[in-house]
């Protein structure tokens, strides 16, 4: 599906029900059967050109090569498929494949009883872990056991920038913390704003906490949070993070009335490529959009793209990214046993496969498969899907976006949380206190 769609409507089911965790796109009704527990095998997928084609015709070629283990494909639309797995699950009568954002929402689905564990499988099917982004393995892994196939595609975090702005001032990206500060009087002399932000979605400014924590504090700051370790959320790292990040809104770093700017309507990327902005830290998955919506600007070469600054004296490894590391499927426990031999079939052998991964290539996007960038050369996207390659298979640590990783209640309070520490109505101190009194793990 559409990475744009994926990103919002994630969100908005995460907070919707606390089964959420899942990827979902539009509103409206489904296709198919919608057979689930005991009646055969069965997936669920979501709709949204081109990732419904690519999953669509994978089920179907599996079926045509398994006819004894025919997988019944049912796909959703959003608002619907947020009711049907919400009672499906509480019913026991889950499909047998689940698709699943892997993190909080998996640790949930575990700790219920409702996924099978998958570790032996792997063992099984070394093969399959081996051809996939080891970064990707994170959010399917609950205590040491894998619960979930990562697959389909990675999306991390990118800073983008204007060249054209950039020329224009004289300036090149910034590469340490200090640099991107520096640049903030810059551009604003030149009357162009240094970033643009849809901070009105929340969760796009969540992404410039991830990497801030990240960059100062190492992967293991925020899995201590993760793994609810009280006090984690003002460690002195974390208050560190909290408070540059604050320093950035005071220098008057985001573009003004961020607040009510949204990234549901493209606006923060439209205030990017027409020079209104020079720089936005955002999901790679804009990219298309940005090619799509902003004329010549990124057919003409104006784009420019970048890894997130390293912070002096931080403890965070410069290679380490943040985002949607992949796509998983979860496997029902509740399922007949014949129902999860064809689905433990079907993640061997027609989940990830040539032709699905040259079908996530010719869609624009990245798939989690090493040597998939194999399939780059002569395309007109080649140098960025390069760089998307480059950064997650490179990754010392991907860190699944926040809002996925932490449960669904922990995630409202986090949102709610950012939207006041960015609007300087709580301290840095106060955001902790706020975020540990959430019991936010």
């Amino acid at each position: 599906m559409d990475q744009r769609t994926t990103r919002r409507s994630f969100t908005a089911l995460l907070l919707a029900t606390p089964l959420a965790a899942l990827t979902v796109s539009s509103c409206g009704g489904s296709s198919g059967p919608g057979a689930a527990a005991g009646n055969g095998p069965s997936m669920w997928i979501l709709t949204g050109q081109p990732a419904e084609g690519i999953r669509t015709d994978a089920v179907n070629a599996f079926n045509e090569a398994n006819p004894d283990q025919e997988i019944a494909l049912s796909s959703f639309q959003n608002d619907a498929y947020k009711a049907k797995i919400r009672t499906a699950i509480g019913a026991d009568q889950a499909p047998t494949i689940i698709p699943t954002w892997g993190g909080g929402g998996l640790r949930d689905y575990v700790r219920n009883g409702q996924v099978e564990d998958l570790t032996g499988f792997f063992a099984e099917n070394a093969e399959l872990q081996e051809k996939l982004f080891a970064s990707a393995f994170a959010a399917a892994t609950v205590d040491g056991k894998v619960y979930a196939v990562p697959c389909e595609v990675v999306s991390p975090i990118v800073l983008f920038h204007n060249k054209r702005v950039f020329e224009q001032v004289g300036a090149q990206p910034p590469t340490t913390w200090d640099e991107l500060m520096a640049l903030v009087p810059v551009f604003n002399a030149a009357g162009i704003a240094p970033f643009s932000l849809g901070g009105q979605s929340r969760w796009t400014n969540m992404m410039w906490l991830e990497y801030l924590y990240d960059r100062i504090g190492g992967a293991e700051l925020f899995t201590s949070i993760y793994d609810g370790e009280p006090g984690a959320w003002s460690k002195p790292a974390s208050i560190d993070a909290l408070t540059k990040l604050q320093d950035l809104v005071r220098a008057d770093g985001f573009i003004k009335g961020f607040a009510s700017i949204t990234a549901d309507s493209n606006a923060d990327q439209a205030l990017l490529f027409s020079d209104k902005a020079a720089m936005m830290l955002h999901g790679s998955w804009v990219y298309g959009s940005m090619k799509t919506d902003g004329g010549d600007f990124v057919t003409g070469g104006h784009l420019g793209f970048t890894t997130f600054p390293v912070v002096t004296g931080g403890a965070g490894d410069p290679t380490a990214t943040v985002g949607n590391p992949a796509g998983y499927y979860a496997m029902s426990a509740k399922a007949d046993e014949e129902a999860k031999t064809a689905a433990k079939r079907f993640f061997a052998e027609g989940l990830v496969t040539e032709a699905t991964t040259a079908a996530w290539v010719e869609s624009g996007s990245v798939p989690i498969v090493v040597g998939s960038d194999r399939g780059f050369a002569g395309s007109e996207d080649e140098e960025w899907l390069q760089f998307v390659y480059d950064l997650a298979s490179g990754a010392s640590t991907f860190q699944q976006s926040w809002d996925q990783a932490l449960s669904p209640t922990a995630a409202e309070a986090l949102l709610e949380n950012i939207e006041k520490l960015f609007g300087l109505t709580q301290t840095p101190q106060q955001f902790a206190e706020a975020m540990e009194a959430a019991g936010a793990a």
